[in-house]
């Protein structure tokens, strides 16, 4: 009796155990982690270029390969049978395996590099010595732990970037959305930053990443950044400029006429790895609301955090080193009070009818940061904000969020969690470019409620947590805060129900929606 015999439920999906070639891929795969897993034990002849070419290239040539075998023997469209049955998809044992091992990964790498190899003075040794020719290569210099992490992150990308593509190759979309974030993470995050190290040896470190900007990069207005960059010549001053202009001119630019997809789909490296190594475990994440209540006040106090930490820094930083700015430091605190009172007041003014719950709690975050804001010329001294050193709150939140949320949970939870717990409950960025989505863009998804027959593959693919059949039943808009544009929800749905659209605003946010079938309540 074969393994489709043995299936007759119409309930059970028939999974198949997997092709021999699709076997060999994996294996390749595994025997190139096998290569990296064996560096650690410092055998000497690993320790050169061609061995960790093999093993890179083994990984990355057995993940194209299994790509080519799961997708490419059966017709265009989305194939996703068997999520909810799988070891590795269904948080089975592989599931929970495989998050361990990325967990306790990030805790290595944050903070115990050195059982990575990592030793600067002595040479390198170990998995990070094992990176050493490629570091030369690229950097001019001896590898770091962040410099194995940034070359497996780009490869994660690279690789199953192209196991998306070929999953979703019938949506022009998906396809170019894959293209744009693989581009960028390649390009812009990893060879452009390590090729201009290498063009200038001679300049202290700052942030070569044009596109990781504030407050996702929460330590660019870092005191030690700062005077890297304004001492970094002519690039330290490109970086810094156009830093300042990615926040307050070119984000929200492009998030009036695209949403916040422009950034969280197409280009953060975050969102990149959540869309293809993380997209098999898109389905895990919590639809309830209480996710939702929760999401809206993790992500609001990273915000207010993060804000507070970097005012923090600045404040101190122009108190202690004044000759590298042209305001004093409570001239900056009153700049920055103005700006936030007059951002509160215009929204109040002008958008409070169409500010969800999502926007509201922005709101009053942005509220917040303005009282404390307020107090900080009274109760700050030299180093200290509200009573608190700066340079302990800049640690606090290294450690609470830029490691232990972004990193240990953010990506070691993935097949736990879903693929975007970092960037729903805890990415500052998201929440400030969530407000502009919902009260000053173009952006929407549009749904035909008609023709809408209460599937829930939007739903159970939403990796926002967004109940989105919900929204179709009632033929409403999709405007929240929290939608980072991927697409998907309208890729999986059979009926052509939802469509990603930047029209004008007038009647962006339907306030009165179509009533439908049963949605009708007679009063």
């Amino acid at each position: 009796m074969n393994d489709k015999d043995k299936i007759k439920s119409p309930a059970i999906p028939f999974i198949p155990s997997g092709s021999i070639p699709g076997r060999i891929a994996l294996s390749l795969s595994f025997a190139g982690l096998l290569l990296l897993s064996l560096s650690l034990t410092n055998f000497g002849f690993l320790q050169n270029a061609v061995w960790l070419t093999i093993s890179l290239s083994a990984i990355f040539i057995g993940i194209v390969w299994y790509a080519r075998t799961l997708y490419l023997g059966h017709p265009a469209g989305i194939h996703n049978n068997g999520l909810w049955f799988g070891s590795l998809t269904a948080r089975g044992v592989l599931g929970w395996s495989v998050g361990l091992v990325l967990t306790l990964f990030y805790i290595i790498l944050y903070w115990y590099p050195q059982f990575l190899g990592l030793h600067p003075e002595e040479g390198n040794t170990g998995l990070v010595g094992f990176f050493d020719p490629l570091s030369y290569l690229l950097n001019g210099h001896a590898a770091t732990q962040w410099f194995v992490y940034g070359t497996l992150y780009t490869l994660a990308i690279v690789g199953f970037g192209y196991k998306f593509i070929l999953k979703y190759r019938h949506n022009t979309y998906q396809v170019i959305r894959t293209i744009s974030v693989i581009f960028f993470q390649l390009a812009f995050a990893f060879l452009i930053p390590e090729l201009l190290s290498k063009l200038h040896p001679d300049k202290a470190y700052f942030a070569k990443d044009i596109k990781n900007m504030w407050p996702l990069n929460y330590y660019f207005f870092e005191d030690w950044h700062l005077k890297n960059m304004i001492d970094g010549g002519t690039l330290g001053l490109f970086m810094l400029g156009f830093g300042i202009a990615m926040v307050f001119l070119i984000s929200p630019i492009l998030t009036y006429f695209f949403g916040k997809r422009w950034y969280c789909s197409w280009v953060c490296g975050c969102g990149g790895l959540a869309e293809t190594a993380g997209d098999p475990f898109r389905h895990l994440s919590n639809k309830s609301t209480r996710a939702w209540k929760f999401e809206r006040w993790s992500i609001h106090l990273v915000l207010v955090f993060s804000f507070v930490m970097t005012v923090a820094v600045i404040y101190s930083f122009l108190g202690e080193s004044p000759e590298y700015s042209m305001i004093t430091r409570n001239q900056f605190v009153y700049g920055i009070v103005f700006l936030l009172a007059t951002s509160i007041g215009v929204l109040y003014l002008f958008k409070r009818k169409k500010m969800d719950k999502d926007a509201v709690f922005t709101m009053v975050t942005l509220g917040l940061i303005l009282v404390l804001l307020i107090l900080f010329n009274h109760l700050s001294g030299q180093n200290e904000i509200l009573f608190v050193d700066s340079y302990k709150l800049r640690s606090w939140y290294g450690f609470a969020i830029g490691a232990t949320f972004s990193g240990v949970i953010g990506v070691g939870f993935y097949p736990l969690l879903g693929n975007r717990v970092w960037c729903r409950f805890g990415c500052p960025m998201a929440a400030l470019l969530g407000l502009q989505q919902r009260l000053f863009s173009r952006f929407r998804i549009t749904t035909n409620g008609g023709q809408c027959i209460s599937c829930g593959n939007c739903s159970s693919v939403c990796e926002m947590g967004i109940d989105v059949r919900a929204y179709a039943q009632r033929g409403e808009n999709i405007v929240r805060s929290s939608c980072v544009g991927c697409g998907i929800c309208s890729a999986v749905c059979p009926r052509g129900v939802l469509k990603l659209e930047n029209g004008i605003e007038k009647d962006r946010i339907t306030e009165q929606p179509f009533l439908l079938g049963n949605d009708i309540h007679i009063r």
